[in-house]
C-alpha cells in the first residue's frame, strides 16, 4: 500500500525487519528547506520558464509533485514518489495491465508453480538489458531476493515479500527458482524492483546507502535516472533500448511545490504541465482549471482511502510501551463514540464536494474483489445521540460546563495530528471540533509540515491517515499485524499506527497462504471487518484521483485503469511511458491511450518534502502502496 506520507506510500514495508528510528528521523528532517530550481525564479534563473522543448530540441515532461524522495535505494524507499520512480527505472518480475490491473509479464515472461505450490519457476526474458549494456538475467533477480533475505537493511522496504522464502536460485540466465516454506498468494505480485547484481554487490551497508551520489543510475526500465537533488528535483531520460519500446518524451522531470495554489498557477502559465496535488486537487482548484483553455481535469475513482487513525497505545515487539496517546482511547466504546459522531456524508458533500465516496473498509471500490462494506447492524453510522450514550457508559459524563470528564475529573481533549499541506485535513479538522465539541469533547488540531516524528514516537491521540492500495491487498493489510511493530521503541517497524490484534493476525496468516481467489478475498474482507469493529481506524472516504494537465503539450497518455483511472502514482509505468508530445508526429496507441495529456517542460523535477508524513506508507497514497 503506498502510503503517501500519509500520502505517499505505495510500496510495502517489511513486517519483521526494521530500520533504526534515528535513520528514519534523520531522513525526514532532511526533507526540509532545500531550494526549488526547476522553472522557478532564483538568482541564477530570475524568471520562471514556460513549459517548452529544451534548447537542444529534446521534449521534456515535467510533473509537479508534493512529496520528497525518502531514498533512491529500492531496498529502503517506501514513499509513493520514490516507488513510482523505481517503477520507471527498474523492471519487476511481473507488472499490472493498465486496462484492468490483471497480472502481466515484466522481467519474467512466464511463471509456473509446482504441484504443492511451494516451488515457483520464472522464465526471465532475454531482451532486457541494463542501461550500461549488461544483460539482465535471473542471477540479478536471485541476488536481489537473497540479499533481502539475509540483510536486515536490504529488507527495510520490501522484506514482507521474502519472509516466507526458503531458497532462491538461478540455474540459468533465464531461469529463476523460488522455494517457499509455506504457500504464498503473492507470488505473481512480488512488487520488488530487481537491481543489477554487478552494481549493487559493491554496497557495504544497505541500511545507509541511498544510491544518490553517482549518476546515471543503472537500470532496465523505460527511463534512466540521470540527476537528483534532495527535495529539489529528479531528472530521468528515456531508455532508448527498453524492451517494450522507448518512451515518446526524451526526458521526465518531477518538480516540488509546497504550496498547491502555486503549482496550480504554474500550470495555468504553462510552467508545469501536470499537477496531482497533495494528494489531489481541491474541488475549487479542479473547478477553476476545468474552464481554462488547454487544460483538462482528470477526475476518476482513486486507489486511496482517507482515514482517521487512533493511537491504540504505541508499543514495540518487546512489549515496551512508549508515546503519550490518551488512555481513554483504549476503550472501544470511546473510539466507536468518536466515529459515530463523524458525519461521513457531510465530509463527502462539503469537503470533497462529490469528488469521493463514503468509506468504511481498507480497500477502495476500484478493487471490487476485495471491497467490503459493513452490515446494517455493524455499521457505525452517524448518530450523535448514541455516541453520547456510549461516552456516558464509558464513564465520561458531562460536567456543569458541558465538558466530558473522566473519573479523574480531567476533561477529554484530543490532539489530532494533521498535515499542514493537505487542505482536506484542515477542513475536516474544523468539522471534528464542531461535532465532537457538541459531545463535550475538545479537539486540538496539530497541523505540521513534518508529522513523521510525533507519529513514529506515538505522540498523538488521533491522526489523519491515508494509503494508496495496490491491486494485491497484502501490504495494506500487513501494516496492522503484530509482526509489523518495531522491535524496540528505538526502531522503526512497518506498522501504520501500532495496532496488534491476535484474531486479525490469524486471518492475515490465512489469507497470505490462500491461493483460491474467492476464498482469499473472503478472508481479506473478514480482516477489514475486524479492523472496523476494533475502531482504531475510521475510514471516512475514498477520494477520487483529481489531477490536471495541459492538453497543448501532450497528445495522449494512459490512465490506469484505462476507462477511468489515475495518471500519477500508478501500479506501473504506463502514464509517463505512453505520453506523446503534442508537437510530435506520433499518434496515440489505441490499445493504451486515453486522450489525457501532460506537458513538456525544460528543467528539473522538484520533489517534495518538508516533512510530509511519508516515512511509513505504501497506499499510497497520495496514492499510495505505490
Amino acid at each position: 500500500m503506498d502510503k503517501n506520507d500519509q500520502y505517499g506510500r505505495g510500496r510495502p514495508r517489511p513486517q519483521s525487519r526494521h530500520l533504526p528510528r534515528r535513520f528514519r528521523l534523520v531522513a525526514a528532517a532532511g526533507a526540509a528547506g532545500l531550494a526549488l530550481t526547476a522553472g522557478l525564479a532564483t538568482p541564477l534563473n530570475p524568471a520562471p520558464q514556460r513549459a517548452s522543448a529544451a534548447d537542444d530540441g529534446k521534449s521534456v515532461l515535467t510533473v509537479a509533485v508534493a512529496q520528497s524522495v525518502d531514498s533512491l535505494s529500492p531496498f529502503l524507499a517506501v514513499r509513493l514518489l520514490s516507488t513510482s520512480i523505481f517503477r520507471l527505472t527498474y523492471e519487476y518480475l511481473t507488472n499490472y495491465d493498465p486496462k484492468d490491473n490483471h497480472v502481466i509479464p515484466g522481467l519474467a515472461t512466464k511463471w509456473e508453480p509446482s504441484a504443492d505450490k511451494l516451488t515457483w519457476t520464472y522464465t526471465i526474458r532475454k531482451d532486457s538489458k541494463w542501461s550500461d549494456g549488461e544483460q539482465a538475467t535471473a542471477e540479478d533477480a536471485a541476488w536481489t531476493f537473497n540479499t533481502m533475505m539475509t540483510d536486515d537493511g536490504a529488507a527495510t522496504a520490501n522484506g514482507n515479500f521474502v519472509g516466507n522464502f526458503k531458497k532462491v536460485t538461478a540455474p540459468s540466465p533465464t531461469k529463476l527458482v523460488i522455494e517457499l516454506k509455506k504457500p504464498q498468494a503473492t507470488m505473481t505480485a512480488l512488487d520488488v524492483p530487481i537491481v543489477p547484481k554487478h552494481v549493487w554487490e559493491k554496497v557495504d551497508d544497505f541500511s545507509k546507502f541511498n544510491n544518490d551520489k553517482s549518476f546515471p543510475v543503472v537500470g532496465n526500465g523505460p527511463f534512466v535516472l540521470t540527476a537528483y537533488k534532495p527535495d529539489s528535483y529528479v531528472r530521468l531520460k528515456a531508455n532508448k533500448t527498453f524492451w517494450r519500446g522507448a518512451p515518446k518524451f526524451d526526458e521526465l522531470v518531477f518538480r516540488y511545490y509546497k504550496d498547491q495554489d502555486a503549482a496550480v498557477s504554474a500550470l495555468r502559465k504553462g510552467e508545469v504541465s501536470f499537477v496531482s496535488g497533495s494528494p489531489s486537487l481541491t474541488p475549487a482548484q479542479a473547478a477553476s482549471l476545468g474552464s481554462e483553455k488547454n487544460i483538462k481535469v482528470n477526475d476518476a475513482p482513486g486507489r486511496r482511502f482517507y482515514a482517521l487513525a487512533t493511537n491504540p497505545g504505541a508499543k514495540a515487539k518487546n512489549g515496551e510501551k512508549f508515546g503519550d496517546g490518551h488512555p481513554s482511547l483504549l476503550d472501544q466504546r470511546v473510539r466507536n463514540a468518536l466515529f459515530m459522531a463523524v458525519d461521513r456524508k457531510a465530509i463527502i458533500d462539503k469537503v470533497f464536494q462529490g469528488h469521493a465516496v463514503e468509506g468504511a473498509g481498507y480497500i477502495p471500490p476500484r478493487f471490487s474483489q476485495y471491497f467490503w462494506e459493513p452490515s446494517a447492524g455493524q455499521e457505525l453510522a452517524y448518530d450523535p445521540a448514541k455516541a453520547a450514550k456510549l461516552l456516558d457508559e464509558a464513564g465520561y459524563r458531562k460536567n456543569g460546563d458541558g465538558k466530558r470528564v473522566g473519573k479523574d475529573g480531567k476533561p477529554l481533549n484530543y490532539r489530532v495530528l494533521c498535515h499542514a499541506t493537505d487542505p482536506n485535513d484542515k477542513a475536516i479538522g474544523k468539522y471534528l471540533q464542531e461535532w465532537w465539541g457538541d459531545l463535550g469533547v475538545g479537539v486540538t488540531l496539530n497541523c505540521l509540515d513534518n508529522v513523521t516524528d510525533p507519529w513514529l514516537a506515538g505522540k498523538y491521540d488521533l491522526a489523519f491517515d491515508g494509503w494508496s492500495v495496490n491491486p494485491d491487498p497484502d501490504f495494506v493489510m500487513s501494516i496492522h499485524t503484530c509482526g509489523a511493530l518495531p522491535a524496540t521503541p528505538k526502531d522503526t517497524g512497518a506498522t501504520d499506527n501500532f495496532i496488534c490484534d491476535k484474531k486479525y493476525d490469524e486471518l492475515y496468516a490465512k489469507q497470505v497462504a490462500e491461493y483460491d481467489p474467492a476464498k482469499r478475498a473472503d478472508l481479506v474482507k473478514q480482516m477489514e471487518s475486524r479492523l472496523y469493529d476494533l475502531g482504531y481506524m475510521n475510514v471516512m472516504a475514498y477520494p477520487n484521483a483529481v489531477e490536471a494537465y495541459r492538453t497543448d503539450q501532450i497528445k495522449s497518455i494512459t490512465t490506469m485503469p484505462s476507462k477511468a483511472g489515475n495518471l500519477y502514482g500508478q501500479d506501473g509505468y504506463w502514464s509517463w511511458w505512453s505520453a506523446v508530445p503534442a508537437d510530435s508526429g506520433d499518434s496515440a496507441d489505441d490499445s493504451s491511450s486515453t486522450g489525457v495529456v501532460i506537458g513538456i517542460v525544460a528543467g528539473v523535477v522538484v520533489l517534495a518534502g518538508l516533512g510530509a508524513f511519508v516515512a511509513m506508507r505504501r497506499r499510497s497514497t497520495s496514492e499510495d502502496r505505490e
